[in-house]
């Protein structure tokens, strides 16, 4: 069901939670317009659309969830309004640095976690990563790919009790040594469990993520509105914020 008149509905990555959740409670203080959101991994929000369901606007973790729905008609264009980087959350007896990560991974006593791919844009790009690695060293992507534990992001994945950030509960239950996420999931992990550590990924196995937006074609004005909102200095300033790239924010 689509939003009404004075309200909207936002379905967003899980990733984009916290901020969009600030985003969203910025712009309702200055448009006096609601908005409803949902969240969850992109790959079951486009398949939830594409399933029938209406929200005015979509943020996805990449720009091909919410292409393949510009290119089924259902919105367009696509636009990116934030970039953010895979890291590594570590527990604190795995030594590990930038410089020994690819050891670290492909160490068998070490459970590397990740997220779910083609569900949950955050474990495509893990994949991403053991491409790379497969070009440092032979027969990376074949171990790594085999021995990681997709614990988050699909449709049957435990969820975090509520109130807990779902990668830091992942860890702080110990079902992983390390896990892939993207740096701004890993800081609010670690806002809530102490103890773990965020380790950079080295350029050589660096991976980015490009977040796309997409609104409803023949959705309100208000829908609009919110997009160019997030995409103006105020949503830009906000995603920036919580560790988000974004790029649309005038210089002083």
């Amino acid at each position: 069901m689509s939003a009404s008149a004075d309200s909207l509905t936002l379905y967003a990555a899980g990733s984009l939670k916290t901020a969009l959740n600030d985003v969203a409670s910025s712009y309702t203080q200055a448009y006096k317009t609601e908005v409803s959101t949902k969240y969850a991994p992109s790959g079951l929000l486009r398949k939830a659309i594409e399933d029938g369901e209406q929200p005015d606007v979509f943020a996805s973790a990449n720009m091909k969830h919410p292409e393949k729905l510009a290119t089924e008609g259902w919105g367009s264009p696509v636009v990116l309004f934030a970039r953010n980087q895979l890291c590594a959350l570590a527990q604190p007896n795995v030594k590990v640095t930038p410089d020994n990560l690819l050891s670290t991974l492909m160490d068998k006593q070490i459970r590397v976690g990740t997220s779910t791919p083609k569900a949950d844009p955050s474990g495509d790009y893990a994949w991403e990563l053991f491409h790379k690695a497969e070009t440092i060293q032979k027969g990376s992507f074949s171990a790594l790919s085999t021995k990681a534990l997709q614990l988050t992001g699909g449709e049957q994945s435990e969820k975090a009790p509520e109130g807990l950030n779902q990668y830091g509960w992942v860890m702080s239950e110990k079902k992983a040594d390390i896990f892939l996420t993207y740096c701004t999931n890993a800081v609010l992990a670690k806002n809530q469990v102490k103890y773990l550590n965020i380790i950079t990924i080295p350029e050589s196995l660096s991976v980015g993520a490009d977040y796309g937006l997409v609104v409803k074609e023949g959705a309100q004005n208000k829908a609009w509105q919110f997009a160019m909102y997030i995409l103006s200095p105020e949503g830009q300033r906000i995603l920036k914020k919580y560790g988000f790239e974004a790029n649309a924010i005038p210089k002083l």
